[in-house]
């Protein structure tokens, strides 16, 4: 009987644990299907259950944002078509740029020149901003004459004034700067003309505005080329041999040259004369710094002051020729000399007004009223001149709102 109930007892254990492991495979094929089936339903569910689900927020975009930035048309500093047709101006008259628009820009032309002094301590932003945007607008180039330099310290104002002028936008890519004015004459630098101590400053301004960008193009302070030896003066090219021992090669380090070329004697020279004493005298200064200081560069040439003396102003001064002479005198200047010298970038004439006894020089009177060679100088043919000018683009952004 004991083997018998054994057996049976095994059976029913055998019968049991079968048992257990169908009912746990069934259960687990129960719940895989079921499982799958749900991820089934949701891999063929539409997609408009996140975006048309109405609890969740809209969002509406439109194109009314624009990201606004401003670029230069070119990068060749001595671009072919170029308006030579300029004038000395002030930044502190807005008339003034109104004057010279309708004298440089008249007849055809476009991007003349304008000649602006610039204290070096002056950093009034809302002065200076007005004047860029008169030159942006009126298509005018400007040349900024520095001056008024300390030069017991020279270094800390020649940073603070390139880091000034840099931050506006100029009309074209290249900024003109010329590093003050006949230094060679002891009225103009602080009574005692130092060759030495300019060229040090010159080159210190050359590298200073150059670190701050590169699109700065210098030239030298103009020196009073007419005038020799005197208590007064030092010749001009005695002074730039002296520059030079000082520096060697300052001269090579300019990018282009300024010049005060104007016709001697007493302001009346006729327009065809040559020589240091005339209207050509730039042609004498460059013969010398290439025959004699071996200057390997060939610099443009831009003429920062020039003009006749005319009789009319606040007083009739007969020692200077009539306003229709010195008329007759520019346009000649103009058509054979000036425009027909490819050296020659900009002719910008001393002044358009001043006091007296410098009213003489004036392109207009104390009301603003033009004399005869304004008009006469207007009426030149011009060209359009294509320098490498501002312009400005956007980009559009869309405006989302959730």
């Amino acid at each position: 009987m004991e083997p018998s109930f054994r057996t049976k007892r095994k059976k029913i254990l055998i019968i049991s644990i079968i048992s257990l492991v169908l009912t746990l495979t069934a259960a687990g094929l129960f719940y895989y299907l079921k499982f799958t089936d749900k991820e089934r339903d949701l891999k063929n569910t539409p997609l408009n259950f996140i975006f048309g689900n109405t609890d969740v927020p809209q969002s509406t975009c439109s194109v009314s944002d624009q990201i606004k930035y401003s670029y230069y048309t070119g990068s060749d500093p001595l671009w072919k078509v170029n308006n030579k047709f300029g004038l000395y101006v002030y930044a502190e008259e807005k008339e003034f740029f109104s004057i010279a628009d309708r004298l440089v820009n008249s007849n055809g032309g476009d991007w003349g020149y304008v000649l602006i002094p610039y204290n070096v301590r002056d950093y009034d932003y809302g002065k200076w901003g007005r004047v860029f945007n008169q030159l942006i607008g009126k298509h005018l180039i400007p040349v900024i004459q520095l001056w008024n330099v300390d030069v017991d310290n020279y270094k800390k104002e020649t940073k603070n004034a390139a880091k000034f002028l840099n931050t506006f936008l100029w009309p074209i890519r290249y900024r003109y700067i010329s590093v003050y004015n006949e230094q060679n004459d002891n009225n103009f630098w602080y009574g005692k003309a130092n060759a030495s101590q300019y060229a040090k400053i010159l080159d210190y301004t050359i590298k200073t505005f150059k670190e701050n960008n590169e699109d700065f193009y210098i030239m030298n302070g103009a020196f009073n080329i007419s005038a020799l030896n005197t208590t007064d003066h030092m010749d001009a090219f005695e002074f730039m041999k002296q520059m030079n021992e000082e520096v060697p090669g300052i001269f090579d380090k300019l990018d282009a040259w300024a010049s005060h070329p104007y016709p001697q004697p007493n302001f009346a020279g006729n327009p065809l004369d040559t020589g240091r004493m005339s209207i050509r005298a730039y042609e004498d200064e460059l013969e010398y710094l290439k025959s004699v200081l071996h200057v390997k560069k060939d610099l443009p040439v831009f003429i920062t002051e020039t003009g006749w003396a005319h009789a009319e102003g606040e007083s009739y001064n007969s020692s200077y020729l009539p306003d229709k002479t010195v008329a007759e005198y520019f346009k000649t200047a103009f058509n054979e000399v000036w425009l027909k010298n490819d050296r020659v970038r900009a002719v910008m004439p001393f002044t358009v007004i001043y006091d007296t006894p410098y009213d003489h020089f004036s392109w207009v009177n104390k009301d603003f009223v033009p004399y005869l060679h304004y008009d006469v100088i207007k009426l030149m043919n011009k060209v359009a001149g294509e320098p490498p000018k501002l312009e400005t683009g956007g980009v559009t952004t869309p405006n989302c709102e959730f």
